[in-house]
Order: structure tokens, then C-alpha cells, then sequence
């Protein structure tokens, strides 16, 4: 079955043929996992001026019956993000394919460093390269887009609730990678306890366990 494409615009107005053009290029990453339903594309114009030379956003979010696979890119046109956006997108679902090869024994199992090591892209370097304001002003678009009023910094500004199923460590961090994040809290099957892996620096990975 052929999945479904939904092209949402955050602050801008998306064009039939930019729509058909996204839905021509995710056709292409259905051959990665055959049990993906949706694909759920976001696209932003960033209001920070200081980022004109890479002022639009194109977030996908691939939903199938295994974890849910993410990717995001910005450039100086939806077109060239979406390129970006598409071959991030592709090598997170090849490598949950090569994954389930290994669970399925047709392959020797690899540590998490070397399964993850092609997902690590620029946005593990966010912090030291200053890009906490930029990340900021998000926020307050964000706010602004879902009709709330921005309070200025520090505040709550978007809330998620998310399944709490309980995984180990490795998995975890697995699904931390796929979704193209910084940290990944979970429910620890060992310890039953809320816990977070997040990035450290190079390739180095942090967790906190909460203790009673």
C-alpha cells in the first residue's frame, strides 16, 4: 500500500507542484520499510535574519509499523531542503533496514557507535557552534504559528506526550538517532526508572538515571 504524504506550511503557502514533487520523492523511500503509512512533511520560512542564507526548513517524519524515523535540513530554498532532507531521511531508513538484518541473523551484530555512526550529522555540533539563539527564535515561531503569544525565552512553549514503553540502553540510543535528536528519554527496562541518553562530544554518548 502506498503510503500517504501530508505537506503542511508552518507561515508559508505550499504550491500543488512543490506537493507533488515531495510525494514523487518519498515514493522512492518506501523500498526501506514497506510498513510506512505516512510521511508527514513540515516546511518553515525562518524569520531570523541572521540566517538568510539558510532560511528555509523542511522537517519529515516517516511513520510505519517500527520506530518512528525523523530528519530535518534547512537551505536557501524548500527545493534544496527538501534534497537535504530526503538523503538524511534515506540513510536513517537504511539503517534500520541493515538493523533488522541483524536481528534476522543475516548479518554479525555491530556496537551502537558503528550502527549510528552515518546518522551523526551537523546537529551534534549545535552547541558549540552557537546555535542555541537560532533554536530559540524557533520556539518563538513556533509559538507565534500555533496562534499562542511568545513570553520571551525561558518558557514553556510546546508540550508532547509520548509512550512510555520500556527499552534498554542500546535501543534507546537507536531510537535517539533515528528521530535526529540531542537526548532520548525512556523508560529503562533494567532499572525501571525514567532515564536520558544524549549526546556528548565526537561520537560519545551521556546517560542519567533517576534514583530513589
Amino acid at each position: 500500500m502506498k503510503a500517504d504524504v501530508v505537506v503542511k506550511g508552518r507561515n508559508v503557502e505550499v504550491p500543488d507542484h512543490f506537493r507533488i514533487h515531495v510525494a514523487d520523492k518519498l515514493s522512492r523511500l518506501e523500498r526501506f520499510d514497506p510498513s510506512i503509512f505516512l510521511f508527514d512533511v513540515e516546511l518553515f520560512h525562518e524569520r531570523n535574519r541572521r540566517q538568510r542564507k539558510s532560511c528555509q526548513r523542511v522537517e519529515i517524519t516517516a511513520r510505519g509499523k517500527g520506530p518512528v524515523v525523523r530528519a530535518e535540513a534547512c537551505a536557501d530554498s524548500f527545493y534544496a531542503a527538501l534534497e537535504l532532507v530526503v538523503a538524511k531521511l534515506e540513510s536513517r531508513l537504511r539503517k534500520l533496514k541493515d538493523r533488522r538484518r541483524v536481528h534476522h541473523g543475516e548479518k554479525t551484530p555491530i556496537s551502537v557507535a558503528e550502527a549510528t555512526a552515518g546518522l551523526i550529522d551537523d546537529s551534534l555540533f549545535a552547541s558549540s557552534n552557537g546555535n542555541g539563539a537560532a533554536k530559540a527564535h524557533d520556539h518563538a515561531a513556533e509559538a507565534v504559528d500555533e496562534g499562542q503569544e511568545y513570553a520571551g525565552p525561558g518558557h514553556i512553549v510546546r508540550t508532547k506526550t509520548h509512550p512510555a514503553i520500556p527499552m534498554s540502553v542500546d535501543d534507546a540510543l537507536y531510537q535517539m538517532e533515528l528521530v535526529g535528536h540531542d537526548f532520548f528519554l525512556f523508560h529503562d527496562k533494567e532499572s525501571d526508572q525514567p532515564s536520558v541518553v544524549y549526546r556528548r562530544h565526537a561520537f560519545d554518548y551521556g546517560l542519567i538515571r533517576l534514583a530513589e
